[in-house]
Order: C-alpha cells, then structure tokens, then sequence
C-alpha cells in the first residue's frame, strides 16, 4: 500500500476543484502549508492564495501556517493582519495611505503595534463551508470550525466551535484522549508507518495508536 504524492496539485485524478495546497504555497515566503492539508472548491480552486487569503501582504511581515491533513472547505477565508486599522485614536480611518500630504506625521509602529501576529492552523483540523478565520487566531490540532463560523479567538485542540463569534458547541473527547492523542501525534508520523495504522487513526481505537507510536 503506498500513500498519494502530497506535492501533486490535483491528487484525485478527473477532479479538479480539489487541490494540495502545499505545491501552490512553495513559492509564498509567508505561508507554510503541511503536506496533504486540501481544498475543495468548484470554482478555481487553484486560487486559494489569492481568493481566500486575503490582505496578507509579505511588508507587515505576518505569516499564515496551516499544519498537516487538513481539510477546507470552499469558500472558507482568512483574513491577515494588513486588513486591520489603527484603533489606538480616535479615528480607524486610514488617512495616511491616502497620500497628498494625510501621510504626514503617520507612525507606523503605532499601527503594527497593534497586529495579531501568525494565524497558525494544526494538524487535522477541519474548516467548514464559508467559515472566516480572523488574524492572528492559532487553532489546535484535531478541531472542527463549522460552516460560516467567525473565528475571533484560539481554539483548543479537538474542539468543535461554531458562531459569530464562533464558540465551543463541545469537545470531541475527554480531556485524557486529547492529551494522548497530541501526545502521540500521527500527523508526524513517517508515511509508511502512517499507512499501516490508517484503520486505528480514522478509527477509534486509542490503544492501537499508542502501542505504534
């Protein structure tokens, strides 16, 4: 049994609007995509970058990580830190890019002094239809955004939030079976080792990960 090639852009053969990311983010300095992290999209999904990533511009100097064997879902978006306004006066308008003379007296370390900083997404982590992923945000591994979720704030690992503001609905598993499992983190696993155990990983069977790990 062998596993599919994570660098091919179009791994199902005939089916285009489902794409690795990985090969499309080898080029983007600020981006880092885990190998086989997919999205679904019948419109162009080759255009992930450009579509979905938005105001991710490389001179603010955020970055956008998206961990292994995730899943997202058409339409879902992430918002960077070069969309954000200075909130610190009194006014959010953006005077200064403006120019003739409204950039004047601009500082913009008052501006970057208030960015978010990294949007870091972990291994396995499902992203809904049209779910929006604000900056900043860091997801743990194993969590589930439901559709049009408005994620404003860290998401624990193995959590299922949804909303606007998006909030937890419950936890996958007990808080043990969540320590073991990013204990054990198969996500890193070499791929013949993950292909031989692929029936306890999408299965339930907690001690069979264990005793492979």
């Amino acid at each position: 049994m062998s596993a599919p090639d994570p660098d091919v852009l179009h791994p199902m053969p005939g089916i285009d609007q489902v794409v690795f990311l990985r090969p499309l983010a080898e080029d983007r300095p600020n981006v880092s995509v885990g190998a086989f992290t997919y999205y679904d999209d019948p419109d162009g999904a080759e255009h992930f970058f450009d579509r979905n990533v938005r105001y991710h511009f490389d001179f603010v100097g955020d970055r956008l990580v998206i961990g292994p064997f995730c899943a997202i879902a058409r339409g879902a978006a992430f918002i960077m830190n070069g969309a954000t306004h200075a909130m610190g006066g009194f006014s959010t308008f953006p005077f200064n890019i403006f120019g003739h003379g409204w950039e004047q007296g601009f500082d913009p370390a008052s501006w970057a002094a208030e960015n978010r900083g990294d949007t870091v997404i972990g291994a396995d982590v499902w992203i809904g239809t049209e779910a929006l992923i604000l900056p900043g945000v860091t997801i743990g591994p194993g969590a589930i955004i439901a559709a049009r979720s408005v994620v404003t704030a860290n998401v624990a690992p193995y959590t299922v939030v949804g909303g606007n503001p998006a909030r937890e609905i419950r936890a996958r598993f007990d808080a043990d079976t969540v320590a073991r499992l990013l204990a054990i983190a198969w996500w890193d696993w070499p791929l013949d080792k993950l292909t031989c155990n692929l029936d306890a990983i999408r299965g339930a069977d907690l001690a069979a990960l264990e005793a492979a790990s």
